[in-house]
């Protein structure tokens, strides 16, 4: 024991470093971690199999050079209250940076031309019952000045409260609505016992009119709602924006002998999702995204501030962008930036220039 002590005593951080914290995370190789403020590399890699990261082709090195990281998607945290079968963006790890880690790298995201951030997970009111991201989206907000700040979740742990305190500073917040039946909801994963997961989308649509945020609703179409009707739905919502996703398999994830889902029985066809697009094409705020779109033209922090590139399938983590910066890290985001602006990545996201009726 004296000997271990010592040990540790000569590998401390001095007093101007961050104090020592743990991490619960089941795949933490090194138990206790200390952090400082110049390298996030002595963080312990959660993944289960680590990827050596390659160096992309010349051409494709230049061109993620040329990208600013305009629309940024930080999925802060994995944790979720719900179990979507085709999740995307499972519980692999239970790691969450420091806020004052996190608020180091959104600074440096503005310094390289970020516009908008969207904070997603995992569901993003889990942690610390939502008031981790309530100060994250007034710092981008007060502090940074960003145009453009928006969450994801999927509305279950959100109260009136939080928008007492934290509104003022989003611009929109997207709910996940995947179907208008409950029991298909159930099917799907997101059922709430007791709780309706429909009613409780119309009690959020009417908080963000009354506190001033714009609502959007996302929708990933699958083998349990795709013949579905939305149409009445989704009009009497009046959402300024209904994205529209195709299921999607990314090996790890949601598919593979590691991933914690199984989302195959969840796929549809490009022609099954084109119907469904058809079927609700007179919706006016309809936004689709086939899987050719959504899978290059997203630039997706992990919780450790890491680029995923999905080119390959799967998501290859860069190094963390508090290490490296965001230069460096984002020629490994595998980003096609033409994909961005072809799918309408680039829209009116800041709730001061909508015209909208609250």
């Amino acid at each position: 024991m004296a000997r271990a002590a010592s040990k540790e005593a000569n590998t401390a951080a001095p007093s101007s470093r961050r104090p020592r914290y743990q991490s619960r995370d089941p795949f933490v190789r090194t138990p206790t971690i200390a952090v400082v403020s110049a390298d996030l590399s002595r963080f312990p890699d959660t993944r289960p199999c680590v990827h050596k990261q390659r160096a992309p082709p010349l051409s494709e090195r230049s061109k993620a050079r040329r990208s600013e990281p305009g629309s940024v998607n930080y999925h802060f945290t994995r944790r979720c209250n719900y179990t979507c079968g085709f999740c995307f963006h499972t519980a692999r790890t239970s790691f969450v940076l420091p806020l004052e880690e996190a608020e180091r790298g959104l600074r440096l995201l503005k310094a390289a031309g970020m516009e908008k951030i969207n904070f997603s997970g995992g569901e993003p009111f889990l942690h610390q019952r939502g008031e981790f991201v309530g100060k994250l989206v007034q710092f981008c907000k007060q502090e940074l000045k960003l145009p453009s700040v928006s969450i994801v979740s999927n509305g279950s742990m959100i109260k009136e409260r939080w928008f007492k305190h934290y509104g003022k500073y989003l611009d929109i917040l997207a709910v996940s609505c995947d179907s208008f039946c409950e029991e298909v909801n159930v099917l799907i994963g997101r059922g709430q016992g007791k709780r309706n997961h429909v009613e409780n989308l119309q009690k959020l649509k009417k908080w963000c009119q009354n506190y001033g945020v714009a609502f959007k609703i996302n929708s990933v179409i699958n083998r349990f709602n795709v013949e579905e009707d939305m149409n009445e739905q989704i009009t009497a919502l009046n959402p300024v924006r209904w994205k529209v996703f195709q299921c999607l398999l990314i090996e790890g994830e949601n598919t593979g002998e590691d991933a914690l889902r199984e989302a195959e029985r969840f796929v549809i066809s490009d022609e099954e999702f084109e119907r469904f697009l058809q079927r609700h094409k007179d919706v006016s705020c309809l936004v689709p995204e086939c899987n050719k779109k959504m899978r290059n033209s997203y630039l997706i922090l992990d919780e450790y501030m890491r680029f995923l590139n999905c080119v390959n399938g799967r998501k290859e983590p860069s190094r963390s962008i508090l290490d490296v910066g965001v230069e460096d890290a984002i020629q490994f985001s595998g980003f096609d930036e033409k994909m961005f602006f072809k799918r309408g990545g680039k829209y009116i996201w800041s709730k001061a220039d909508m015209a909208l009726e609250w």
